[in-house]
């Protein structure tokens, strides 16, 4: 038996995550693009030291996420996330006092190893430990919080930047994990209740084969890959097809918008559906929007960034919708994090490859993505409904 939680508690608890989660990815996976430039140049370095150094915590992230998901099936998900504001703070503090790559990069891995423990996957972790299988309005619920993260954190990082410094930046994202996003998961139920109140052993049915799991383990990886690549390179892409920079650059601002109209639609409609069904036409979503800038070249780009952005935050949910729908509650977090330790891995080097096939390439190069979203698509077709 679940726990009865009132829609308000059930509410407060979704708002709390995903304001918490909202730090989280605001502090990290988004400030390179805010503070890398200032921070190279007071080190005496290039940016690209710094965006390497954001590459390797994704790199540690990835070896980090299954032993957290693990921890949060045992012992419930608040600690850990408590554990990330932590250590956030720790690397954030640490970057603050940085005089070398050497402390940049040991900065970086330090957030690297709160990204692995207190971004999405221990937020979706968290909650299938209170819902159980009934967590998928809650993910889909916390993602519509954190997707503005961006809109939240490359603001307030700019000002912050404007107003002290880079340095003082970073001291200001470590205060508000401290005093904002650590109390916010301080207040979270422990995230164990699904397993302590059932009145019967639950069986989920068999072990996942390990081709399902490899299937998508895949899609995953390839969902990431697209999605960082377009995040790095879109204007420039979008500027290969013929459009002006101004262009570029307001149909790049529809990708937030899109990415969250896309998850109010799953909290509504698609909620009626298997989320297998919203996936596959997410995964669509970006293969399609190609073939439209490619045909129709410039004039296309307001349709490209509106299709990659709806698929792109569907298929955010699906990282922890999916999962949970074909396996269960059972062993979620562990499972989850296995899933996407690959997906960090190809994230971590899909600017680089993308930005090499676009310059090599020009437009063709989105050829590429939208061939890897085509094999995404393949592999959740072989997926079967549990």
């Amino acid at each position: 038996m679940l726990p009865r939680l009132s829609p308000a508690r059930r509410g407060l608890i979704v708002t709390a995550l995903g304001s918490s989660l909202t730090v989280s990815w605001a502090s990290s996976y988004y400030i390179p693009a805010v503070l890398a430039v200032p921070m190279a140049e007071d080190l005496g370095l290039s940016p690209v030291w710094v965006f390497g150094a954001f590459s390797m915590a994704m790199v540690v992230s990835a070896m980090v996420g299954p032993w957290a998901g693990a921890r949060i099936d045992g012992a419930g998900g608040r600690g850990v996330l408590m554990l990330s504001n932590l250590i956030f703070a720790s690397g954030l503090a640490l970057l603050a006092m940085a005089q070398s790559p050497l402390a940049l990069f040991a900065g970086w891995a330090i957030i690297g190893l709160g990204m692995g423990i207190g971004l999405y996957e221990a937020g979706f972790a968290t909650l299938a430990g209170i819902y159980g299988k009934d967590a998928r309005g809650p993910i889909t619920g916390i993602t519509l919080i954190a997707g503005f993260a961006s809109t939240v954190g490359w603001p307030l990082s700019g000002l912050m930047l404007a107003t002290w410094g880079w340095r003082e930046a970073c001291i200001g994202w470590a205060l508000i994990h401290l005093f904002v996003a650590l109390p916010l998961n301080a207040w979270l139920p422990k995230g164990t209740e699904t397993q302590v109140r059932q009145s019967a052993p639950v069986e989920d049915g068999p072990p996942p084969s390990r081709m399902a799991l490899g299937l998508l383990a895949f899609v995953f990886a390839a969902t990431w890959f697209n999605s960082t690549a377009m995040a790095a390179h879109l204007p420039g892409l979008l500027q290969a097809a013929g459009a002006s920079t101004a262009v570029a650059i307001a149909a790049g601002a529809l990708i937030g918008p899109a990415q969250v109209a896309a998850r109010v639609l799953e909290f509504g409609l698609l909620r009626r559906f298997h989320p297998l069904i919203s996936t596959r036409a997410a995964a669509a979503a970006h293969p399609m929007a190609a073939v439209a800038l490619v045909t129709f070249g410039g004039p296309a780009a307001y349709a490209f960034a509106l299709l990659h952005g709806a698929g792109n935050g569907i298929l955010t949910i699906a990282k922890g919708t999916l999962p949970l729908a074909l396996f269960g509650a059972a062993g979620y977090g562990r499972r989850i994090g296995w899933l996407n330790a690959p997906a960090r891995i190809l994230q971590a080097a899909a600017p680089l490859i993308f930005g090499a096939a676009l310059t090599a390439w020009g437009l063709s190069a989105i050829w590429l993505t939208a061939g890897i979203g085509l094999a995404s698509l393949g592999a959740l077709m072989m997926l079967k409904r549990s």
